[in-house]
C-alpha cells in the first residue's frame, strides 16, 4: 500500500506539471517549490524555536488562524512556520504578520520530509483539519516531534474506515493527539482503535466571530448598498451565477454583491457577459457615478469576502451545484439567512444551519426566487438571522479547549 501511495503522489505531481504549461495556478504550485531547501535555509532564524503549522489552503488557514493567534499571544517565545499545499492559501497569506516563515509544503517523500525537518527543526507541529501526508507524519514521529491534528472531522466514507486501509489508519497513530469537531468523528475513530482523540469543536467559529468584531467599513460598499435589499453571493461558480442572474431579472429591486470563487480574467469576462443586461460595475474600476447606477457589484479581487457579508440582508453561498458548498459560517456570523445549492450534505455546519432553520437549500431558479421573496419580509429576515447568530455564538470556544489540553500536557516549553 505504501508503494501505491507514493505512486499516487507522483502521478498527482506529474499531472500538475502538465497543467502548469497552460494553467497559472498550477504554474505557481510548481514554481513555489523550486529550490525550496535553499529558500527555507535562508528564511530560518538559527536562534528561533519553531512551531510548524500546516494548512492545505485558505479555508484551513482561516480555520487554524484563531489557534495561531492564541499561540503567539500565550507563547511569544516561539516562531511560527506556516506551510500551505495550495497556491490559493499561500498567495493570499504569504505576508501573514504572525508567521515568521510562510512556505509551500514540498512534495511528500521520505527525502523531502527529512530535509524539511532537518532544516526547520520544529519543536511542535500542527496539521489543520484534513492533511494526512505519510512521509511527513512518519518522519515527525521518528524525530520525536509532538504532532497534533486540530479541527479534524471524520466521515464514514473516508478511506481510514475501509477494511483494506490499514496503511492509512496507521497515519492516525502518528499524531500525539487528534482534536475533532464533533462526537460522530470521535466515535468513528474509537471504532478503529484510535483512542488519542477528544472533542474540541471547530475553530472556525472562533475565527468568524472575531471577523464580525473587526472595525471594517468600506465606503464603496456602503454607497452601493445604501438602504436597498442586497444579497451577498460568495464563492460562486457559473451555475450559481446563472441562478443569481435569473433572480436579479425577476426581482428588479434587488442589488447583488457577487464574489466569485475564481477571479481570473476569463471567469470575470464570463460573468460580465452573463450580466450584460443588468447594470453592473467591477470593484477594480468602479467610479461614483457607476456605483449609483449599478445593481450588481462584481468583486474581481480576493481577500474581501469575509468582510462583505456585513452589507447583505441575506447570503448565497456558491458551490452547491458542483462539488460542494463553500464557507457558510462567514455569512451566518453576521446574522444572515443563508441560501445554497443542493450539494451540502458533507458540510456539518450547513446541515446544522438547516436543522435550526437558518439555512435554505435550493434546487432551481424557481426555488431561489421564491426563497428570496420570502425573506423580503423584514421580520422573517431578522428572526432567521438571529437564529443563525445564536448558532454561531453557541459553537465558539474550540481554540480554548485545544489550548487547555496542550497546556495540561506541557506541550509548550515555558521560559
Amino acid at each position: 500500500m505504501r508503494i501505491f501511495y507514493q505512486l499516487g503522489v507522483n502521478i498527482y505531481w506529474f499531472i500538475i506539471r502538465c497543467f502548469a504549461l497552460f494553467n497559472d495556478k498550477a504554474k505557481r504550485f510548481i514554481r513555489g517549490r523550486i529550490n525550496w531547501k535553499t529558500s527555507l535555509q535562508a528564511l530560518r532564524n538559527p536562534d528561533a524555536k519553531y512551531i510548524w503549522i500546516h494548512c492545505a489552503s485558505l479555508g484551513e488557514f482561516e480555520q487554524g488562524r484563531p489557534f495561531i493567534e492564541e499561540v503567539k499571544r500565550k507563547f511569544p517565545q516561539y516562531s511560527i512556520c506556516l506551510t500551505f499545499f495550495s497556491p490559493s492559501g499561500y498567495e493570499i497569506q504569504k505576508n501573514y504578520s504572525l508567521a515568521d516563515i510562510v512556505f509551500y509544503l514540498p512534495k511528500d517523500s521520505t527525502k523531502n520530509a527529512n530535509a524539511f525537518l532537518d532544516i526547520l527543526k520544529p519543536e511542535i507541529s500542527f496539521f489543520v483539519k484534513y492533511e494526512f501526508w505519510f512521509h511527513y507524519l512518519n518522519q515527525l514521529q521518528k524525530h520525536a516531534i509532538p504532532t497534533f491534528l486540530i479541527s479534524g472531522i471524520f466521515r464514514e466514507n473516508q478511506i481510514f474506515f475501509k477494511a483494506w486501509a490499514g496503511f492509512f489508519r496507521n497515519m492516525l497513530g502518528m499524531y500525539q493527539h487528534i482534536f475533532v469537531q464533533d462526537e460522530p468523528s470521535l466515535l468513528r475513530l474509537k471504532q478503529i482503535g484510535v483512542l488519542h482523540a477528544s472533542i474540541a469543536g471547530d475553530t472556525r467559529f472562533d475565527r468568524v466571530w472575531e471577523i464580525t468584531k473587526e472595525d471594517c467599513k468600506l465606503e464603496v460598499f456602503e454607497q452601493f448598498v445604501k438602504d436597498d435589499f442586497c444579497i451577498v453571493a460568495g464563492s460562486t461558480w457559473p451555475q450559481d451565477e446563472s441562478i443569481l442572474k435569473a433572480l436579479m431579472q425577476y426581482h428588479s429591486e434587488l442589488k447583488l454583491i457577487l464574489a466569485p470563487h475564481e477571479t481570473d480574467s476569463q471567469h470575470i469576462q464570463q460573468i460580465e457577459q452573463s450580466f450584460k443586461d443588468i447594470p453592473f460595475v467591477k470593484f477594480s474600476n468602479y467610479e461614483t457615478t457607476e456605483i449609483d447606477k449599478s445593481r450588481v457589484l462584481i468583486i474581481d479581487s480576493v481577500g474581501l469576502l469575509s468582510k462583505l457579508y456585513r452589507y447583505g440582508k441575506i447570503a448565497y453561498i456558491g458551490g452547491g451545484f458542483g462539488k460542494g458548498i463553500h464557507n457558510t459560517l462567514e455569512a451566518a456570523c453576521y446574522g444572515l439567512p443563508v441560501i445554497f445549492g443542493p450539494n451540502y450534505e458533507k458540510f456539518k455546519e450547513a446541515c446544522d444551519l438547516i436543522a435550526v432553520g437558518a439555512a435554505f437549500p435550493v434546487n432551481s431558479e424557481k426555488e431561489m426566487i421564491q426563497t428570496v421573496q420570502d425573506f423580503q419580509q423584514q421580520s422573517k429576515q431578522k428572526d432567521v438571522g438571529q437564529i443563525a447568530l445564536n448558532y454561531i455564538s453557541q459553537k465558539r470556544g474550540a481554540t480554548q479547549k485545544i489550548m487547555e489540553v496542550l497546556k495540561k500536557n506541557d506541550v509548550f516549553a515555558q521560559e
